[in-house]
């Protein structure tokens, strides 16, 4: 008999912090609670005035745009262009991180009266990056000056290429730097000194710091004019949204442009912020992280996942409300379709699972291929994968008209799915990508000895341990802790994110106070009412709604949740999302 299948149901493990005893000097030194100096000491904030500065961000703590690895003589030459007319193009990528980085620039440099265009490539036809088909259209149209916009640092071909049809190339990017470099007038990057202070800036951060360099210098060292200004601050937005939707590190200098741009999109002067606001029904609210992550980010993307990101840019760059409506309403339906999609690939990629014979615990991988899945959308069904049965999983698309295979890979923490791809790559047409996330290109019959060889390669990388879900927990407390005012406290921790992820706490115990209820469309949801005899509160868990009948059965239960405030009919409660639950303690 085959050992029990992984899947979310399967009980993780939760891993608690320990109460650090230098939480309590930090909580007085601050005047805050205890738990929440807990939480700063989680997050690696333990200085009171860096904790300070992390409760109480301010756009003022960002680092100088000319401070900024390669700005200076990239501003030079966009300088150069602008004095000599000369055409400029934005290169982008088709990402929200590079879609919001190529807005800030296009708009900054129209404000300037340069002769600006942009280019983003198709993700399917074109692929990620620099490609030289796209170089040599783009000379032929006259650019003189070529600015990438989160990509180019791999792509020394195409700039050489770029070159020599006698285009200068200003690579701004922030990924991995490779052996060697492009040719480029300028490479603004953040990791062309290790000693810079944020390494993590995220694409659109990298424009947003060299549209402001070149608007210091349009304004000759002097102040912003009023209207530079304003743009500015809106361009915050932007960045924000960017740095939100590339999962960049949340603390530092990425805190202080996103706690500041998130206030500035409810009352944004942009025409394709407001649009997208209204249409993806948040106006009215102060906006979140989640809203970005889950709301705006996904419909920007769908733009390139399911048709072209252009439109997206073109989005963010007007100033027309009727047309930014519109393409809002298009994105919203276009994610729509992304979502149905993605949910269809998902369960056929589950029972692929399930025919193959790899639902057993001593699986370490998961390639799964079908026909005719949507490129634009197997990189969101590995993620989801991974997350259901916490493997490194690549989906493949087997086109069964070109013939050709692709495939996007995802992995879980302590295991590079680049070094497993690298392993195997004598299967495959080419490959690219980091530890993380990976893509592949393989003739459709190499993919089964490529499963089998990845999933030894897997074996020998990863034991039971490696391949269990687990929970990161930030403190034990008792229910009593979570007044209104207690989780206004936490609250302030927002933005959340990557380095900085929501809290999650655990109270071990617990016992209904009355019988839950299956809520949803689906009856997939769960409310119930618990308490750990210290204090009462209600609680949803989304997807719980199969556990009520052992709920009913359990004298008590532990939990694992994120405490938020929840406001309905004119009453504001406590409210705790329930993110795990665990029996027979």
């Amino acid at each position: 008999m085959l050992p029990a299948a992984r899947t979310l149901e399967n009980t993780c493990q939760w891993t608690v912090q320990a109460a650090d005893p230098g939480a309590e000097d930090l909580a007085r030194q601050l005047k805050i609670p205890l738990l929440l100096a807990q939480i700063l000491i989680n997050r690696q904030v333990t200085d009171p005035l860096a904790a300070n500065a992390f409760l109480n961000p301010k756009l003022t703590d960002l680092l100088p745009a000319e401070t900024m690895p390669g700005v200076s003589a990239a501003v030079d030459r966009v300088q150069h262009a602008l004095d000599e007319g000369e055409k400029i193009t934005l290169y982008g990528d088709y990402d929200v991180d590079g879609i919001t980085g190529v807005s800030i620039l296009l708009a900054l440099l129209t404000e300037l009266d340069g002769r600006v265009d942009y280019y983003i490539p198709h993700r399917i036809d074109e692929g990620y990056g620099l490609n030289t088909g796209a170089i040599e259209s783009l000379a032929r149209s006259g650019t003189k000056l070529l600015i990438t916009v989160d990509c180019g640092i791999t792509g020394a071909d195409a700039c050489q290429v770029a070159a020599d049809l006698g285009m200068d190339v200003i690579i701004t990017d922030h990924h991995q730097i490779p052996d060697e470099l492009p040719r480029a007038a300028a490479i603004v990057h953040p990791l062309m000194d290790p000693g810079y202070g944020n390494t993590d800036s995220a694409g659109a951060m990298v424009a947003f710091k060299l549209a402001w360099a070149i608007a210091n210098r349009a304004c000759a060292g002097a102040k912003l004019t009023d209207k530079l200004r304003r743009f500015m601050l809106d361009a915050t937005s932007l960045a924000a949204v960017g740095t939100v939707a590339d999962i960049v590190d949340l603390r530092g200098e990425n805190r202080s442009l996103t706690s500041f741009g998130l206030k500035t999109l409810a009352t944004s002067g942009l025409a394709g912020i407001s649009a997208l606001i209204e249409v993806a029904g948040l106006q009215g609210k102060g906006l979140d992280s989640y809203d970005i992550g889950f709301k705006i980010g996904p419909m920007l993307n769908a733009a390139g996942r399911m048709g072209h990101a252009r439109l997206a840019v073109e989005l963010l760059a007007m100033d027309s409300p009727t047309r930014c409506r519109e393409i809002s309403e298009y994105l919203q339906g276009q994610n729509s379709l992304r979502q149905r999609c993605g949910r269809k690939i998902f369960k056929e990629a589950c029972q692929l699972v399930k025919a193959m014979g790899f639902d057993h615990a001593e699986r370490r991988s998961l390639v799964l291929a079908g026909e005719n899945w949507h490129r634009g959308v197997v990189g969101i069904v590995a993620s989801r994968i991974v997350d259901k049965y916490h493997l490194p999983a690549i989906v493949v698309n087997i086109d069964d008209v070109t013939g050709e295979a692709q495939g996007s890979a995802r992995s879980i923490p302590g295991f590079s799915i680049y070094e497993g791809i690298k392993a195997c790559a004598e299967h495959l047409v080419s490959f690219g990508g980091h530890a993380m996330a990976a893509g592949v290109t393989i003739k459709p019959d190499r993919i089964e000895q490529f499963t089998a060889d990845f999933e030894a390669y897997a074996r020998d990388h990863l034991n039971d341990q490696d391949v269990v879900a687990k929970l990161n927990v930030d403190a034990e407390v008792p229910l009593s802790q979570f007044t209104l005012d207690m989780v206004k406290q936490l609250q302030r921790l927002e933005p959340f994110g990557q380095g900085n992820p929501r809290p999650l706490f655990v109270t071990r115990g617990v016992r209904l106070i009355s019988s839950p209820r299956c809520v949803g469309a689906k009856g997939d949801h769960l409310q119930l009412s618990i308490t750990d005899r210290s204090h009462s509160l209600r609680c949803i868990g989304f997807g719980m709604g199969k556990l009520e009948k052992k709920l009913l059965e359990a004298d008590c239960f532990d939990v694992v949740y994120e405490a938020q405030i929840n406001t309905y009919n004119g009453n504001t409660t406590v409210q705790l999302v329930l993110v795990d639950i665990q029996f027979g303690s």
